[in-house]
Formats: structure tokens, sequence, C-alpha cells
């Protein structure tokens, strides 16, 4: 008689922030247990500033009060946090950014989970702000847009210019509206014009079903709601008699840092260093495992593509370090940097990249991706063939991860 296993929840530590642009709001890849609060200016006067030579900056303050043509017009207060915008742009970072008091509360309430948008996520690949990943069942989806899109145009006006965070308030919207964007696609020589409706975006987070002995789960996001609801579908998928799993990252943006983690440790060993966290004097920060490795020893695959990125990516890396777990699909996007939020008394924030991922055997994430263990094309989008419900008919990756979990299965008989 096989011995009921159950799989718990073990409370985590949160720790640090990380986020991935969105077309229309942010994921953040953890929640944060503290936010650091600046003071104001006067706080500045530990650092040493003091020999800096500002005057430029009061130069150009002064000329555009005396001598622009609508001086009249100007707000101090606007020239201030341009200024702070200023100095974030300059740093060259697409993921550090200067938000004023209106943009923050934007911000906030695009990270509780529902927005007006598109429903896609997009981030820097080369000089290129590219399609990470369209959600599941969102407008961008519906309407065709693919990871790996270059983003070359918002209604017929160049972005090869612009920051992912100023195409994010571009892409903005009231419900309802359409925007056109124009993108390349990965093989294709023409570019593509895609009319996306705005609409509430609802953050997708998990569908699961039996295919055999072999339990399929797809996980869209790390939300809040995740680790719960992932947990709850394997112990359904072991009491339905599962022999094996394949988790579906593909498509999988981020998101909560602390739910990758609480999902490796039912996979690894307790106390094992899921992903550490380099910053620039050195220091590192390690993220353990706090789990009973319950799963330890069932077979498993993980599907990954350019979609997987941020929290997937280091879920999957994690595990195939550990456990050798096979990965099958495509080479993930390459989101590894965390980013923290420093809020400002004047409800203004600046969030900033502090420190790297790293996975445990020393692999960085940012800028190189995961390959996996296994390389399976997806078909052409004209051979797609889909059911009458829109679902993929001939899912070569998903067909090989199953093969190579029904292959592992009969290895431990």
């Amino acid at each position: 008689m096989k011995e009921k296993i159950r799989i718990y929840l073990i409370p985590l530590m949160v720790v640090v922030l990380m986020g991935l642009a969105t077309l229309n709001g942010y994921y953040w890849g953890q929640a944060v247990n503290h936010t650091l609060i600046i003071k104001g200016v006067d706080n500045i006067a530990g650092g040493k500033i003091e020999n800096k030579d500002f005057n430029t900056v009061w130069q150009v303050w002064d000329l555009i009060k005396k001598d622009y043509l609508k001086a009249d017009t100007v707000k101090e207060q606007d020239l201030i946090y341009g200024a702070a915008a200023g100095l974030a742009t300059s740093l060259k970072d697409p993921y550090t950014l200067f938000l004023d008091p209106e943009e923050s509360k934007k911000f906030n309430d695009d990270i509780k989970g529902s927005f007006v948008g598109i429903g896609a996520e997009i981030g820097y690949r080369g000089d290129f702000i590219v399609v990470i990943a369209p959600l599941k069942n969102s407008p961008a989806e519906k309407a065709g847009l693919k990871s790996g899109d270059k983003i070359l145009e918002l209604d017929g006006k160049s972005v090869l210019n612009v920051s992912v965070d100023d195409l994010v308030k571009k892409i903005r919207g009231p419900r309802g509206t359409f925007l056109i964007l124009t993108v390349l696609r990965n093989g294709e020589e023409k570019t593509r014009k895609i009319k996306i409706e705005r609409d509430k975006i609802e953050v997708p987070t998990l569908d699961w079903e039996m295919k055999g002995d072999i339990a399929y789960v797809q996980l869209y996001s790390f939300n809040e709601n995740s680790a719960k609801l992932i947990v709850d579908s394997f112990n359904e998928a072991l009491q339905k008699g599962a022999n094996g799993f394949v988790l579906d990252l593909r498509g999988n943006p981020g998101g909560y840092l602390e739910v990758a983690v609480g999902l490796a440790g039912i996979f690894i060993d307790n106390g094992q260093v899921v992903v550490s966290e380099e910053f620039n004097n050195g220091k590192k920060d390690e993220f353990k495992s706090r789990g009973t490795a319950v799963l330890k020893d069932f077979p498993l695959a993980i599907l990954i593509n350019k979609g997987s990125a941020s929290a997937s990516e280091i879920l999957a890396g994690a595990l195939r370090d550990y456990n050798n777990t096979p990965l099958v699909g495509e080479k993930s996007f390459g989101k590894g940097t965390v980013q923290e939020l420093k809020e400002l008394p004047d409800g203004s924030t600046l969030k900033m990249t502090v420190a790297h991922w790293i996975l445990p055997k020393g692999d960085i994430i940012d800028g190189k991706g995961i390959e996996p263990t296994y390389a399976v094309a997806m078909p052409e989008d004209k051979d797609l063939k889909l059911d009458d419900s829109g679902n993929l008919l001939n899912d070569l990756q998903l067909d090989k991860a199953l093969q190579v979990v029904k292959d592992l299965i009969k290895a431990k008989k």
C-alpha cells in the first residue's frame, strides 16, 4: 500500500523586493518586510557630496525660471521631480526609476494584482524592449502578442529610445480604449501591427490536470495566492494517484521570491540555498529552503521558455542544480536583478537595482537565462493546432516533458 504523502506550507520571512516591468503595471519578485524611508535632504549630509559642484543644476533652474517661454506655468515641484528622475535615468538601468507621488500611487495599486492594461510583461533584451510573456487570457494574448516580440512602435510612434517604465506609462489608459503595437517577431522580416483593447487585468495563478498518472501543473505567476493553490493541487494530485509531475513555467514572468523559495522546499532538502543575492559591496544574502522535501524522489520535469523569468528561473535553476531536474523547452528570459523601493517622505519613490541573483552552482541569471536540458522548439504559428476551446493540440514541449517523466517513473520501478 502506497504511503500517504501530504504537503504543508512553511511560512517564510519576506526580505527583499524585486520588480518586473509590465505593460499594465508591475510584478514584484518578492514582498518586502521593510521600507527604507529617506527623511528628506538633510539625510544626505552624511554622504560625501559636499565637494560636488551643483552650480549647473541651479543655473539650469534659474534659466528655466527666467527665460522659458511658459515660465509662469512651471511648477517648482515638477522641476525637482524632473531632476530626481534625471538622476535615476542617468544610470542607464532599465529597472531603476524615480516615481513622483502620483506615479507611486498607481504603482502600488498595480502590484495588488488587478489593474487596467493589456496584460503582458516586458523587459529589455539588447537594444530592444521585448515581450517577456502575455498573461493567460489577457487582451495581449487574445490579440496575438507573443513572447519574444520586439516592440518598435506604439500608435505609430517609435519606442526605440523609450525606457521600459515610460512605455508602461504610455500603454496605460482608460478601459475600453485601443492601442496599436508594431512588433518584429523572431524569424520574420516584416513587422506586425497588433491592435489591443485595454481592459481590467486579473493576474491568473494556475491550472492543473491529470494526464494518466502524471500531474500537469501550469503556474502562471508567483503571486500571493500561488503557494496555497499549488500545494493544494499537489495534494489533490497525490490523492488521485500521481506518480510524477510536470511543472509548466512557460510564460511565467515571476512574482514573489518567497513563493519560489517555498515551493523549492517541497522538492529539495531543508536548509539548501535556493538563491543568493550579491550586492555591490560583495555582501551576499542567502535564501534557504524551509520544507520537508516531501516530493524530492518523485519524477519531475519543468517546462521553460523565453517567457520564463525571474522567480521562474530561480525555481527551475535550483531544482536543476540540486536534483538534476530536467528542464524542457527553450532558453529562459534572463531577468535576475533585485530592485528595492526606497520611499520618500512626500510620497515619491525611488525603485533601484541593488543586487543580482546567483543560483546554487554559481550561475548568474541576468542577461543569460537558463538553458533547457532538452531543447524543443514549438511549431510555427501557422502550424499550431487548437481544439474548440483554444487549447493547443500539438504542444511538442509538453509531449517531451511528459515522456521524460514517464521514463523517470519506469526507471524507479
